[in-house]
């Protein structure tokens, strides 16, 4: 099994920046596929950013030139650095591990972007 614990949520003004960290531990494997999901109220789970165990990165259409996904495989650790935050960021993020069939998700941490 793996744990995945995020942390660096909370309230920010629209076009401001959050980095959104995530701790791997348990059975960690350094090919996983790794990344951040958010879901918001009313909507269904959606990928934000994906990142391959060779470190390619794969963005949703919507954060692209905004948002940056990282992974420290010596750490364990996941990050994914959002800037210019919009209103329709705010969502529960969650980080994702897979591994063939099997998925590992975080608790997830609050986003809310508002003035």
């Amino acid at each position: 099994q793996v744990q995945l614990v995020e942390s660096g949520g909370g309230w920010v003004q629209p076009g401001g920046s959050l980095r959104l960290s995530c701790a791997r531990s348990g059975s960690v494997w350094p090919y996983d596929i790794v990344g951040w999901y958010r879901q918001a109220p009313g909507k269904q789970r959606e990928p934000v950013a994906t990142m391959s165990p060779g470190g390619v990165p794969v963005y949703a259409d919507s954060v692209k030139g905004r948002f940056t996904i990282s992974r420290d495989n010596a750490k364990n650790t996941v990050t994914l650095q959002m800037n210019s935050l919009k209103p329709e960021d705010t969502a529960v993020y969650y980080c994702h591990a897979r591994r063939f069939d099997s998925q590992f998700w975080g608790q997830g941490t609050q986003v809310t972007v508002s003035s």
